[in-house]
């Protein structure tokens, strides 16, 4: 039986259609719907986030930061190198919410909150974008491990190598070295920042500051191209840093320790110099400090204890201490006398104990109360007779008096580079009349004659002021470093040599600074006892706090850190001068008992050999033709 025929059904299949149509532009819309939305997100939404990977996925010039210049002593031994380090850094622009990041690597590295606080601190400083920060330095074989294993949690953190200041001398050139430290914000609005990109620590002080633009060198760079994480591609460009210079000081090592081992110990500063270059042959100044600590940041407690110490160890006695003179001065008050023409040689000042100016009752007293009777230059120099030298600043005036120490160097920076150096002061009669609204008094000249009141001067000063008195008058400004890659460091502003009327006077001086240390009754001859060669020297003690008109000295009453400073100058062989020294030991009390036998150890760690006689170098050209013609 045949099957009917099915008549089409046109409504239905055009409702088919219909819906399927409708179906169809729903599921269009929508999905452009979700395009929209989507670019919306991207574009809108996320529009600096993408903005930022899109500037790094491009060409642009890493720096590659210069070796810093290498510092040597006078004998070739590094006081001032480089050596690898690890440090732990981090770029907050590809870390998101990088304060998370650092609690972070507190944790995987189990540190302290302090160390955190400190993180903190150093991402906050001033810097250019997109430029790694330093936060953790030095670190161990453990942590670069813990490092690496949390990497996927550490975004924009990466453990980098690089090279650390470092001092293999530790304290015993810790103020004149100086030391590095990071680059504060201060520090980041001054410097060049194309010169110093990638670069983190900078000289703070001593030589490492002075020499800082020589030391450090010039920046290298890479044209790099990199993906969206900063990942490098491909090094397209490299130009190699120029390394810093070279520096050799004056400084002797062997003498350094040697100084530090006459002070025993004690507060105090010893500087020795070749009166014939002005090279600094040691400066010593203790107590001193390890400056290794500053160079990849000191910690709050470490620091505060440095600066915090009673004996101020950060405290750079040699350039910044500032002490009467004391009788140390009096070789440059009779050259002052000589040379003016107001006293000769033979000119002669009794001495009862005491001097007194004209219609005035108050008593100059002389140290030793029971007087010298008829004292002569020589004699004065000799037994450091404050009566004498009270009588010829009185002759002088304080004009004169003045004029000729500043010749000597005293009141200003006698240097050439050292940063830290203090002036001093050598008061006049326009300073007192600025600073305290007085007219200048007689009795104020008589005690500058004896290197007390007003004046104040650095252990520098007065060593240059004794260099000036061994060569006669000639300038040679003090400075530390003897080449810079091999080329003598130039003195832009020399200081006028003093020129006197009469030449010998230099060798009356020179004469009665030997009978300090030779003389039957000089103060410091005890010092000198079986030297082979012989020693020009002059004692001085500097008053912390002042005594009362009439009484004397008692230390059994003064508190330890009140009692007097012990200062003492000289130079030696004396005929021949090679070495100029200068000690001050802080509350010492006797130049010539304390500071004295301080530096005759200094005079023969460097003029003698192992056979305890004078080195052939060191020879006096009289002293060998005499022994020549004995022979």
């Amino acid at each position: 039986m045949s099957q009917p025929i099915r008549i089409k059904d046109h409504e239905k299949d055009a409702r088919l259609v219909r819906g399927r149509v409708v179906f169809g532009a729903i599921a269009v819309v929508f999905l452009i719907g979700v395009l929209i939305a989507r670019l919306y997100f991207l574009q809108v939404v996320q529009y600096e986030y993408h903005s930022t990977l899109s500037e790094n996925n491009r060409v642009h010039v890493q720096p590659i930061p210069p070796t810093r210049g290498l510092i040597f002593d006078r004998n070739g031994v590094v006081v001032a190198d480089n050596r690898p380090s690890f440090s732990l850094s981090m770029t907050r622009e590809r870390s998101g919410d990088w304060q998370q990041v650092l609690d972070v690597i507190v944790e995987v590295l189990q540190l302290t909150p302090e160390d955190r606080v400190i993180f903190e601190k150093r991402m906050r400083q001033g810097r250019r974008p997109f430029e790694p920060v330093p936060i953790l330095f030095e670190l161990t074989e453990e942590q670069i491990a813990r490092i690496a294993v949390n990497q996927f949690r550490l975004p924009g953190v990466e453990v980098v190598a690089q090279l650390v200041r470092h001092y293999p001398q530790g304290a015993h050139f810790a103020h004149s070295v100086g030391y590095m430290g990071r680059i504060n914000e201060k520090e980041l609005k001054t410097l060049d920042p194309v010169g110093y990109s990638g670069t983190h620590q900078i000289g703070k002080t001593g030589i490492e500051r002075f020499y800082e633009p020589e030391l450090h060198g010039q920046v290298g760079y890479e044209e790099v191209e990199t993906n969206a994480r900063g990942r490098v591609l491909r090094v397209l460009k490299h130009t190699d840093p120029v390394p810093g210079k070279d520096i050799v000081l004056s400084l002797d090592i062997k003498l350094q320790e040697a100084a530090e081992l006459a002070l025993g110990g004690r507060r105090g500063a010893v500087v020795a110099l070749d009166p014939n270059t002005g090279e600094v042959l040691a400066m010593v100044s203790q107590p001193s400090f390890d400056p290794n600590l500053f160079v990849t940041g000191i910690s709050f407690k470490a620091y505060a204890e440095l600066r915090d110490s009673i004996d101020r160890p950060l405290f750079n006695r040699v350039l910044r201490g500032l002490y009467p003179p004391g009788s140390t001065i009096k070789p440059a008050v009779a050259i002052a006398g000589l040379d003016s023409g107001v006293v000769t040689a033979s000119s002669r000042v009794f001495d009862p104990g005491y001097y007194q100016l004209p219609n005035y009752d108050h008593k100059y007293r002389n140290w030793n109360r029971t007087g010298d009777g008829y004292v002569d230059l020589d004699t004065a120099i000799m037994r450091s007779n404050d009566t004498y030298f009270y009588d010829l600043a009185h002759k002088l005036g304080i004009d004169r008096l003045s004029a000729y120490l500043g010749k000597f160097g005293i009141g200003q920076k006698v240097s050439l580079d050292m940063f830290e150096e203090s002036p001093g002061l050598m008061p006049t009669r326009e300073w007192k009349r600025a600073t305290r609204r007085q007219a200048w008094f007689p009795g104020e000249t008589l005690i500058l004659g004896i290197g007390q009141g007003y004046m104040q001067s650095t252990p520098l000063q007065l060593a240059q002021a004794t260099a000036l008195v061994a060569n006669k008058g000639k300038w040679n400004r003090p400075h530390l470093a003897k080449t810079i890659e091999g080329e003598k460091p130039l003195d832009a502003n020399p200081m006028a040599d003093i020129i006197l009327r009469d030449p010998s006077d230099w060798m009356k001086v020179n004469h009665g600074m030997q009978q300090v240390m030779h003389g039957a009754r000089g103060t410091a001859r005890k010092a000198a006892i079986g030297s082979p060669y012989r020693i020009a020297g002059k004692s001085g003690t500097a008053q912390v706090v002042a005594i009362k008109q009439g009484e004397k000295y008692d230390r059994s009453k003064v508190q330890e850190r009140h009692r007097d400073h012990a200062l003492f100058v000289g130079f030696a062989p004396a005929d021949n001068p090679k070495i100029t020294v200068a000690v001050m030991v802080e509350n010492g009390e006797s130049g010539s008992g304390v500071a004295a036998p301080v530096v005759r150890q200094v005079m023969d760690a460097w003029l003698l050999g192992q056979n305890g006689q004078l080195k052939p170098e060191f020879a006096s050209p009289i002293s060998a033709e005499a022994t020549a013609r004995e022979e």
